[in-house]
């Protein structure tokens, strides 16, 4: 089923204050919490669940736990481990009141990720592309020419395993054999 948006005019709780009471809200974590539209992101990746079934969790929660991973450059499990500690980071993916324990299994995120279409990432990024462009941190003029480091790619090498080469190396001796007699002369140094 797909999440309900939470709205943040949440009842009052008698025994919890609210996060945004107790939190400072020029942290930088909340700053960029009241930056991103989140509407957007919610209307971009509630088509990728599903109509019926069990509820699901909030996708402001999910997009927002990947952008922590991908801003602390943490693992899930890192992620995990920290927002359930952090007021931060409870705010910034949504929670109203501070939560003592971690509201889904650490493999929801792997399950999230493999849901969603690559091409349902790019709002992520076009989003934050455009609050960095509306904070002046990032210049259009920036965005004209990008430069990527391949050093990670996988390149074309040839391996002496490969068969290719090996019968590429059976074909030069054949032609040798073809032309005559050779002398090969193998150097062993005996230690």
């Amino acid at each position: 089923m797909r999440p309900k948006q939470r709205s943040d005019e949440g009842q009052q709780d008698f025994y919890r204050s609210r996060l945004d009471q107790i939190i400072n809200m020029s942290h930088p974590l909340t700053t960029l919490a009241k930056l991103v539209d989140w509407d957007r992101l919610h209307d971009t990746f509630s088509p990728y669940y599903a109509e019926v079934g069990r509820k699901a969790l909030p996708i402001r929660l999910m997009v927002g736990l990947h952008l922590l991973k991908h801003i602390y450059a943490l693992s899930d499990e890192e992620v995990c481990a920290r927002w359930e500690e952090n007021p931060y980071l409870q705010y910034f993916c949504g929670e109203i009141f501070f939560q003592h324990r971690f509201p889904l299994e650490r493999s929801s995120l792997t399950h999230f990720r493999n849901r969603i279409d690559p091409s349902a990432l790019d709002a992520v990024l076009q989003e934050s592309l455009a609050i960095a462009c509306g904070l002046g941190a990032l210049k259009l003029k920036d965005l004209r020419c990008v430069a990527v480091d391949t050093t990670v790619q996988e390149k074309n090498v040839a391996y002496p395993t490969d068969h290719g080469l090996l019968r590429k190396a059976i074909m030069k001796l054949g032609t040798a054999a073809q032309k005559g007699p050779c002398c090969m002369v193998c150097d062993r140094a005996d230690s």
